[in-house]
Formats: structure tokens, C-alpha cells, sequence
């Protein structure tokens, strides 16, 4: 066929002209919102990026190039490299709920059945994890009127006044805690103590009770806090002592640590650059 029409002296007639053969397509939906007529996502995605990686990232300037200069993949590599590791996010509360409803309420019936302060505090830390803070204080209450001396039940009790706010109630709790073991939960309730005493601004109790925190429990944030009362009271050598610390304590830390921890190296770099010279 193809010899005949070329001893004909004639081509073959071109084939029709359809325009959506050359307009960009987007590869999904996703992309076509971030980067089509919706592009004002992706441009506040990015800047949401860039000020989280400039205030908190001890590699800001590494990482800075890379959100503003690889556009569309810069800032999903530091969300997904950098942010996501540092950042403990749950689901939101009512996905939890609908998620662990089941186990809840297999927890609940055996709460009620056997009665035992155990089977309370289970049921306590079930309610907490899916975010009812309120009805996990009111078995964690339950727990505690079957067994007063409950380290599990003072703990969760604990934990869901501090964060309620009730920092005088949370403090007879946690000093009952460290009282019976001062090493519960592996320095966790000594933490949470300090930070209470904070929160009641009592800074001389708390500086003293971080003081002997930091010589058994390395973290961090107990650290970095140690540190700011330091700097609050003047005592510059000490702030800088505890941020330096900090800083190469996590230089030495496995990776997976750091991960977790890595807004907290920011923050005394920042700390450590506000505070007046030597």
C-alpha cells in the first residue's frame, strides 16, 4: 500500500489536529489542586514550611534552599524528611474514637465487671489515647478509690490535670508518684514534675528539682527548660552550659533520637544566640 502511493508521487494524508494531545494534563487530582487553579495551596504550604524550618531547624539554611528551590517536591521532602519525624501527631479525636470504640467499650464492660483498680486504669489510658481526656480522669478517679497508691492511676490522673491546667492538683499527685519511686516511667514524672512547678511559678523549686533531673535524665526538653529559668535569673553561663550540653548531646544521639528531637536542638541554637556575650 505504502509502495503504491509513493509511485503515485503522493503522501499519506495527515492525521487531524486534537489540541488535548498537547495541553498539560495533571498526573492526579492532588497535583492539579496544589499546582493548577489551586496553586495558592502550594504556595502557602511552602511558606508554612519555610518559617517552621527557620525558627526550629538546626540545618535551616540546607533546607531552606531546598524547600524555595526545588518547587512542588522542596517542601513535601522537608514535611515529609525533617517535620513529620519531629512532630508526635495523633489522628484527630473523633477518628480515635470511631477507631478504638470497640476496644473501649470491651474495656468499659470489664471495668465495671471485675471492678478491680487495674482493669480502670486500662480503660483510663484506652479513654486518653482516643482523646477523652475528661471521662480517662473520671476512671483514673475510679482506679484510684479501689487503690489510692496506684502509680498508673496517679500518672494518668496526673498527666490529663496538667494539661486541663490544674498544675496544684497535678503536683500532689506526681510528688505521691516520686515518693514511692522517683524513677517511674523512667524520668517521664520527674519531668512533668518540674514543669509544674514552673507552671505555678514556683522557678526556685523548679530549678532545683530540673537540677537533679538532668544529672540522672538527659532530655531535652529538660534541659532546654533548665536552661530558660537560668537565663530568667541572670545566670548566663549556666543557660549557655545547658543549651551547649543539649546541642551535644544530640550530636551524639542515634539518628532515630534525633529525629524526635529535632526542634529542640533548634531552639537552644536560638536560645543560645539571644543570650549576651560571655
Amino acid at each position: 500500500m505504502i509502495l503504491t502511493v509513493l509511485q503515485a508521487g503522493t503522501a499519506p494524508p495527515p492525521e487531524a489536529y486534537d489540541p488535548s494531545l498537547y495541553e498539560p494534563t495533571p498526573w492526579n487530582p492532588l497535583w492539579s489542586l496544589l499546582f493548577g487553579g489551586g496553586g495558592w495551596l502550594y504556595t502557602a504550604f511552602m511558606i508554612w514550611m519555610a518559617i517552621s524550618c527557620l525558627r526550629n531547624d538546626p540545618e535551616r539554611h540546607l533546607w531552606l534552599w531546598i524547600i524555595i528551590f526545588l518547587p512542588g517536591v522542596g517542601p513535601l521532602i522537608y514535611f515529609v524528611a525533617r517535620w513529620l519525624p519531629s512532630m508526635r501527631i495523633a489522628p484527630p479525636k473523633a477518628l480515635r474514637r470511631f477507631l478504638h470504640a470497640h476496644e473501649l467499650k470491651r474495656l468499659q464492660i470489664a471495668a465495671h465487671q471485675i471492678g478491680n483498680a487495674h482493669q480502670f486504669v486500662e480503660w483510663g489510658e484506652a479513654l486518653r489515647d482516643s482523646g477523652q481526656a475528661n471521662a480517662a480522669h473520671s476512671a483514673f478517679e475510679k482506679a484510684l478509690a479501689k487503690d489510692g497508691q496506684n502509680l498508673q492511676a496517679l500518672w494518668g490522673a496526673a498527666v490529663v490535670e496538667y494539661e486541663r491546667g490544674e498544675f496544684a492538683v497535678a503536683r500532689e499527685k506526681l510528688q505521691r508518684i516520686l515518693q514511692t519511686d522517683p524513677a517511674y516511667k523512667f524520668g517521664d514524672v520527674s519531668l512533668l514534675y518540674c514543669k509544674t512547678l514552673n507552671a505555678l511559678g514556683e522557678t526556685d523549686a523548679a530549678r532545683a528539682q530540673l537540677e537533679n533531673h538532668t544529672r540522672r535524665w538527659r532530655h531535652p526538653e529538660g534541659l532546654y527548660l533548665l536552661a530558660t529559668l537560668y537565663a530568667e535569673q541572670g545566670n548566663t553561663a549556666g543557660a549557655r552550659q545547658q543549651l551547649e550540653a543539649l546541642i551535644q548531646d544530640l550530636d551524639g544521639a542515634p539518628r532515630k533520637i534525633v529525629r524526635r528531637q529535632l526542634f529542640w536542638k533548634g531552639r537552644a541554637r536560638k536560645l543560645l544566640r539571644k543570650l549576651p556575650a560571655a
